[in-house]
């Protein structure tokens, strides 16, 4: 079993269930369904798929001296995640969402990011694992203040104590306190450090200013950027539009820690794009884009081909909207030539 340290965001995602278009009017009451409390966040998400896939996950994040803290500690259990390092930050409430999602519309989150305002990654251990991946900068002021100095610290640490790096974004409100930061900057001194980054099309045109909408040329622009401040394999997800693979040359891979400097050519300087799977009853679009990543990460720990690593990418999100577990045999179920990919031994 592969063991790897999953770090960065984590809350509590709390989902009334709607019976429709919700009335917002002030003095409204409005009859709502059971409330659904799940993990949320980076970590639980990527984390969560990982582990379904049979991966032995250590998250790392920071808590809130709170009831929350004691639910999202239980619930870290129930998922599998084996010796959770949360850092209590005294005085602070545990992060936590109110997830929105109305019949026929896009969720909406509510956010209190909480306790995670102070997780700056000195807590993580970069010493026993073959890969560390981080997750959501924007939601994490701690990291990302002084020019991105802790997160970009954090990656410099891991690849000198030769972990594979990887990273994954979140959109950048331009109106709050985190939005006026110089992202620019940020993303470009932990991209000479990062080998695997797995942003969406909106996670990059949000923190670079870019107001175009989706093409494929401009996909191309963003990857093309990517690769060229330092990393070796980007999969930037487009919704509808699916997954786009590109990656750097074979030098650029031999230097990305145990995870790929044995993919060799087959994966060196290959570009793809691959169609999201159809889901015939969507559940949800929570947790779509990190199940994705999940997917992709597992891939390259079992050293599979570009092409079966984002159809495993593609196959875990459908997974997640159609409400299941990316576990080996729903991914099998789903494409059976994934099979020797999430059943190695079979």
């Amino acid at each position: 079993m592969h063991a790897i340290a999953v770090a960065g965001h984590l809350c509590l995602d709390l989902t009334p269930r709607l019976p429709g278009v919700v009335n917002m009017e002030p003095g409204a009451l409005t009859d709502v369904g059971a409330l659904k409390v799940e993990l949320g966040g980076s970590v639980a998400n990527t984390g969560g798929a990982l582990t379904h896939l049979g991966v032995d996950v250590t998250p790392y994040a920071t808590v809130g001296d709170d009831e929350l803290a004691e639910l999202l500690l239980t619930k870290l259990g129930n998922e599998g995640f084996t010796s959770p390092q949360l850092s209590v930050s005294a005085g602070r409430g545990t992060s936590y969402s109110l997830v929105v999602e109305q019949p026929g519309v896009d969720r909406v989150f509510w956010h209190h990011t909480g306790a995670n305002d102070d997780f700056d990654g000195a807590s993580v251990d970069v010493d026993h694992f073959p890969l560390l991946h981080v997750g959501y900068p924007p939601l994490l002021p701690g990291l990302v203040v002084d020019g991105g100095t802790k997160l970009r610290e954090l990656f410099a640490r891991a690849k000198a104590n030769g972990v594979t790096t990887s990273l994954d974004l979140a959109v950048v409100d331009r109106h709050s306190t985190v939005g006026q930061l110089d992202w620019d900057e940020i993303y470009s001194s932990v991209f000479a450090h990062c080998d695997i980054a797995t942003p969406s099309f909106d996670d990059l045109t949000s923190a670079w200013g870019i107001d175009d909408g989706y093409s494929p040329q401009l996909v191309d622009q963003l990857a093309d950027r990517m690769l060229g401040e330092g990393v070796a394999i980007a999969a930037i997800s487009a919704g509808e539009h699916g997954l786009h693979l590109r990656t750097a040359s074979r030098e650029r891979l031999a230097a990305g820690g145990p995870v790929l400097q044995g993919l060799g050519s087959e994966w060196a300087d290959r570009s793809l794009t691959l169609a999201p799977r159809p889901v015939d009853q969507p559940v949800t679009t929570t947790g779509t884009g990190d199940a994705s990543t999940a997917g992709l990460l597992f891939g390259l720990l079992q050293s599979a081909s570009p092409e079966q690593a984002a159809d495993l990418a593609v196959t875990c999100a459908a997974l997640v909207m159609a409400g299941k577990h990316p576990s080996p045999a729903n991914v099998s179920s789903l494409s059976a030539s994934l099979a020797p990919v999430v059943h190695p031994s079979a």
